[in-house]
C-alpha cells in the first residue's frame, strides 16, 4: 500500500510544480504587467518553491521507503540524471525569483513596473525551466521499466 501512495504523492507534487511554473509563464508578459500581476507572480513563485520542495521530499521518500529500495535507486544513473535536471532547473529559477522580488519592491515603493526587456528575459528563463522539466519524466519512464540500474 505504501508504494502506490508514495508514487501518487510524488506525481501530485510534480503536477503542482508544473501548474505554478506554467502560471508564471502565463503571467510574465509585458502586455499584462501591472502591480497586481507582480504581486501574483511573487505569490505563485512561492507556491512553486513549496511544490519543488514537495517533489524533492516525496522523491526522497520513494527512494528510501519505496519497494525497489535505496540501493536500486542510488545505483541507477537515470536517477542521477533526473536529480541533475532538478538541480539545473532549481538554479535557473533563482533569476526569476530575485526579479519578482525586485519588481515587487519597486512596485510597492513607487508603482514602477519592470521594463519590456527584463520581463522577456525572465519569461524566457521560466520557459527554459518548463521545457527542461518536461524531459525529466522521460528518464522516470525508463526507470519505471527497470532501465539504468
Amino acid at each position: 500500500m505504501l508504494e502506490p501512495i508514495l508514487a501518487y504523492l510524488h506525481i501530485a507534487a510534480i503536477l503542482a510544480l508544473f501548474v505554478f511554473l506554467t502560471s508564471q509563464a502565463a503571467l510574465c508578459r509585458t502586455e499584462w504587467m501591472s502591480v497586481a500581476v507582480v504581486r501574483r507572480l511573487t505569490r505563485v513563485d512561492l507556491l512553486y518553491l513549496v511544490a519543488a520542495i514537495a517533489v524533492l521530499v516525496t522523491g526522497a521518500l520513494r527512494v528510501w521507503l519505496g519497494a525497489k529500495g535505496a540501493g536500486w535507486y542510488l545505483g541507477n544513473w537515470l536517477l542521477h540524471l533526473k536529480f541533475t535536471g532538478y538541480v539545473v532547473i532549481a538554479l535557473l529559477s533563482i533569476g526569476p525569483t530575485l526579479a519578482y522580488r525586485r519588481w515587487l519592491k519597486a512596485a510597492n515603493a513607487t508603482g514602477a513596473l519592470p521594463g519590456e526587456g527584463e520581463v522577456r528575459k525572465i519569461r524566457k528563463l521560466v520557459m527554459i525551466e518548463a521545457h527542461l522539466g518536461a524531459l525529466i519524466p522521460l528518464a522516470a519512464t525508463f526507470m519505471a521499466r527497470g532501465w539504468g540500474g
